[in-house]
């Protein structure tokens, strides 16, 4: 039965606006869908990805809809992308930890992470046979190559770090570009002192928002070689764990921010394209 099972990919644009997505009109995701404006359940990537890997993908904020009604409906759909009509919420019960779930129905689990944030000491790596941070938080050509896609069924998640802060190329010196203290702007020295506050321009902000748009850009041609790597049997997911401010009443970057763009995403999905 595992064989009769459809592969599935997700891959994460890490802090991928929607509009980003839509100026950047990638071709090669185009192939994939339309993509959807949806909305991320936490704006910092540790809960986005906890969130994913439950099983729950961005979601749609439809109105007048039971939280309980649109959690079983969410995972109602992997019936369609896994192949799978048995396959419901009440299946994925108790743990509800998608790695878990699929290992014990007989898939291959493997990730690939950028952020350091989603090292392989954290709780995020359970549940999956094979699990890596990538050298480098912005190569996604080269965690293709990493991953060893051969035995079917698979899941697989990739966490893309060319669009995240400084959204930097890998061929690119990020040190040209605005620096935000501490690593990929998130982590510092506990003992050093407070940073002081972040002052961009409105040009700076406006270059920052180009290059995630320019990341995306050449992100679309690295999916072109994943689609011609992945069996013909394979779901794909595209989307992002959450947005991105770029100066937007005062805000730059993600985490503790309360603010819309922070939580709209892209989101995409279907059969491997051919």
């Amino acid at each position: 039965m595992a064989n009769d099972l459809r592969n599935l990919m997700v891959v994460v644009l890490d802090s991928l606006r929607y509009d980003s997505w839509v100026k950047a009109a990638p071709r090669e995701l185009g192939r994939l869908g339309s993509v959807e404006r949806r909305w991320s359940y936490a704006t910092w990537t540790a809960p986005s990805h906890y969130n994913l890997l439950s099983g729950l993908l961005p979601h749609e904020s439809p109105p007048n809809v039971l939280a309980s009604d649109y959690y079983k409906r969410d995972f109602a759909r992997y019936a369609e992308r896994l192949g799978a009509p048995d396959i419901n919420f009440g299946s994925m019960l108790p743990g509800l930890w998608l790695p878990t779930f699929l290992r014990s129905r007989g898939y291959r689990t493997v990730a690939r992470v950028s952020m350091p944030v989603l090292n392989e000491a954290t709780l995020i790596s359970t549940g999956f046979d094979d699990y890596a941070l990538m050298p480098r938080h912005n190569d996604m050509a080269s965690m293709l190559l990493t991953t060893n896609l051969v035995e079917e069924p698979f899941f697989c998640m990739l966490n893309v770090g060319e669009t995240h802060y400084p959204y930097a190329l890998p061929d690119e010196d990020p040190s040209r570009w605005p620096r935000v203290s501490g690593l990929h702007g998130v982590l510092r020295h506990l003992d050093e002192p407070a940073a002081e506050e972040v002052h961009f321009t409105d040009t700076e902000f406006k270059e920052m928002h180009e290059r995630q748009i320019n990341a995306v850009t050449y992100l679309d041609q690295v999916f072109a070689t994943l689609f011609d790597a992945l069996p013909d049997n394979t779901w794909v997911v595209v989307t992002a764990d959450h947005g991105e401010l770029f100066g937007e009443d005062g805000y730059f970057g993600h985490g503790p921010i309360m603010h819309p763009k922070v939580l709209e995403v892209p989101f995409v999905e279907g059969p491997v394209p051919r």
